[in-house]
């Protein structure tokens, strides 16, 4: 597999405000839903600043949108499997760094009705959200850690996955991803239905 570069902070907001702008909400309007100000959306829009992991999933909450949205050129025509199978190559999807490191890439190789397939890459110390609160969103996560070891934090409840561990939990129950090692980068495949099946 060929190791992509992550694309860069102005592709991701570039690819934020063209899907805001799709889902018909104003700058101001996404700022009050996530709670912070219209020149902070601002800023991530213009690649001048990464979200965090909370953060971007946040934001696509806001405007509607699955998380595996962001992955897809800018001003490309929707996909949808029009054929009995779709292929994507290794190479021809780079991967999306946040803030604190946190890397996401997604699995499927074109975005699917209702689920979510991506893969998580947490080094040495990261977490979800560089602002401590917890994260919760629409859907039904599952979740499996391939190597290092991460932490969910939930509000009464913490759990350690070591590699092969899986967990499963409503995307509303409020939870912190981390990985608490000094020195381990920790690698999960997640998977999001955001209906019953």
């Amino acid at each position: 597999m060929t190791d992509l570069e992550a694309v860069s902070s102005e592709f991701l907001g570039r690819r934020l405000r063209e899907l805001r702008l799709r889902s018909g909400k104003s700058l101001r309007a996404v700022a009050r839903e996530l709670g912070i100000s219209a020149s902070a959306v601002s800023q991530i829009e213009r690649g001048q600043m990464r979200p965090s992991v909370s953060r971007l999933i946040a934001f696509v909450s806001a405007i509607d949108v699955p998380l595996a949205a962001v992955f897809d050129q800018p001003d490309s025509p929707d996909q949808e499997p029009t054929q009995t199978f779709a292929i994507r190559r290794s190479w021809e999807v780079s991967p999306i760094r946040l803030d604190g490191g946190v890397t996401f890439r997604r699995l499927s190789p074109v975005p699917a009705p209702d689920v979510e397939f991506f893969e998580s890459t947490y080094p040495p110390g990261a977490v979800s959200t560089a602002h401590g609160q917890f994260l919760k969103h629409d859907g039904y996560e599952v979740g499996t850690v391939t190597s290092g070891e991460l932490t969910i934090e939930f509000e009464s409840e913490l759990v350690i996955l070591a590699p092969g561990d899986s967990i499963t939990f409503p995307c509303t129950r409020p939870h912190i991803i981390g990985n608490r090692s000094p020195d381990t980068t920790a690698v999960a495949t997640w998977l999001i239905v955001h209906r019953s099946i």
